[in-house]
Formats: structure tokens, sequence, C-alpha cells
């Protein structure tokens, strides 16, 4: 009896001792598990702190960056504000001639740029010019253009206008002399018009010829050629004459109307035509705020995919 007794407390001491093991090995594996743990945490820590750092970082160079835009944005609306400034104020209406104008910038600036000018008491200067390319770079290179569009020679004998094929040879001229980049070169067309006979004489570099439109509608394209302005030292520019009746009108514009105009097909290039055609019932006046209407009212107007530029010559 002594000796189970005996036993049974040996097994009893026995369980004790291996629980007392388990709890010893449990609190060390507790252990363990919580050094990985705060290893953990701490591992997670320093990529919180890297991860703060970096977007810091970040924050700095958007403010930075904010900063440069709000100032790059700044001066292109200067830019495109001085522009504006080089275009004319009002439209000399002289004789029987009266002027209507459409320009329309892609961006701030604009690689397009026209004048129409009073030369003398009878004769008033209009023209077009289209930088290759947008932005500023185009607009610089309309600012000299506009330096260079020589139209009178002033000598001890008097003033004499030049032919808008002299005055465009001149413009040549001295944009070859400036020995720019093959890349930069532009188009231009040029007009003289004696706003008493409605006499008019153009000339063209390199740019779409103008369009007749006659008492009835018909949209008649003009004769003329002459290659860019800026390549060729000695390109020489034809002048060609017109005269215009009473009602009928004498169209110039740049080839952004092709893409402004456009119906979405990239082929089709005609589609700005029969949108002039279908308002030439329309005043000159009429005409120019109905396509400033349409080109409004389209998908994308706020951002235009070319420049465009309209003179129109109605002879009354």
């Amino acid at each position: 009896m002594q000796a189970a007794l005996r036993l049974v407390d040996s097994i009893q001491q026995a369980d004790d001792a291996l629980a007392a093991l388990n709890r010893t090995s449990e609190f060390a594996d507790a252990l363990v598990d919580r050094q990985a743990l705060l290893e953990h945490l701490l591992s997670l820590q320093k990529q919180r702190d890297w991860m703060a750092e970096e977007i810091n970082l970040l924050r700095r160079r958007d403010d930075t960056l904010n900063t440069y835009m709000a100032r790059l944005d700044e001066e292109l609306r200067l830019a495109g504000r001085i522009q504006q400034d080089f275009l004319p104020k009002t439209l000399p209406q002289v004789g029987r001639a009266r002027f209507h104008t459409l320009f329309r910038p892609a961006g701030y600036v604009s690689g397009d740029l026209y004048d129409v000018v009073r030369l003398d008491s009878r004769h008033v200067g209009f023209w077009i010019a289209d930088a290759v390319g947008h932005g500023m770079p185009a607009a610089l290179l309309t600012m000299f253009i506009k330096h260079g569009m020589v139209t009178r020679d002033f000598t001890a004998a008097g003033m004499t206008l030049l032919t808008p094929g002299e005055t465009l040879g001149r413009l040549n001229a001295a944009l070859v002399e400036q020995n720019l980049t093959q890349a930069t070169f532009a188009t231009a067309i040029y007009g003289i018009v004696d706003t008493q006979s409605m006499d008019v004489q153009i000339a063209r570099a390199g740019h779409p010829s103008p369009l007749r439109i006659t008492t009835t509608g018909q949209l008649q394209d003009l004769p003329g050629c002459g290659g860019l302005l800026g390549i060729f030292p000695d390109e020489t520019f034809e002048t060609t004459r017109i005269t215009l009746e009473p009602g009928q009108r004498l169209l110039f514009y740049s080839d952004g109307v092709e893409l402004t105009f456009g119906s979405g097909d990239p082929s089709e290039t005609t589609h700005w035509r029969d949108e002039l055609q279908a308002r030439t019932s329309l005043s000159s006046a009429d005409i120019v705020n109905d396509l400033v209407g349409y080109l409004d009212n389209q998908q994308g107007s706020l951002a235009p995919k070319d420049d465009l530029t309209l003179i129109l010559l109605e002879a009354i």
C-alpha cells in the first residue's frame, strides 16, 4: 500500500515537473515571439520615417514645381498680351474697302501674326504670316517678321510703295541673313488695295491661296506662287493683280483653318470651305461672327489644334 502511494506521488511529481517545463518552454517561446515582434515594429518605424522623409521631399519638389509653373504661366500670359499689342487696334475702313479679321491662337501665344495698315491716303496694306510650329519659338519668329515687313521706300525724291512681291523678297532676304536653322521658316501673304479703284496686288510665299467670294457666293482660288520664307536667298515672289467689284470679297487665311474647322477626319481638308460656303449670303461682319460662334461650340474649343487667322476684305 505504501509502495503504491509512493508511486502515485512520484507520478504526480513527474507531472508537475513536466507542466513546469512546458510553462518554461512557452515563456521562452513568448520571449522569442516578442523579440521578433519588436524587431518587426522597429523595421516598420524605420520604413515610416523613410516614407515621411520622401513625402516631405516630394512636397518640397511639388511646391517648387508649382512656383515654377505659375511663373511660366504668368510669363506666357504676358507674352500673349504683348503679342496682342502688335495686332492692329482698329482696322482702317478707307474709301470702298472694308476689313474684318479673326485671330485665334492655339495657346497663349501664336505662330500667326497679321496686320492691316494704311500706307498712304489711298492704299492699305494687309498681310498674314505663319511661322512654322507653335508656341514661343514661332511667336518670336513672327515678331521678327513684323519688323522685317518693309512696305515702303523713302528717298530724297519721296515715298514709294513696294509691290507685295518686293516686300516679301526683302523679308525673305532678312530671314536668310539671320542664318537660322533649316527648320525655322515661315509662310506669308501680302496684299495692297487701292481703296478707290479696289485694284488689289497680292504676293504669297508658301501660303495658302486667297479666295475671292463672288456676289453669287462662289469661292474662287486666286493664282500666284512663291517659296517659303527663310530658306533660299534668291527666292522671287510673283505679284498678281485683281479687281474687286462691289459686293465681292477677298479672304486671306492661315492653314490652321483646315484643322480648326476640320470634320474630324485628318484626310478631310476642305470641310472649312463648306462652312464658309454656307455663310456667303451673310454680311462680312456676320460671316466672321458666325464662324467665331461655330468654333466656340466645337468640342475642344478651349484647346484649339492650330493657330487661326482670317482677313476678309470687302468692296463696297
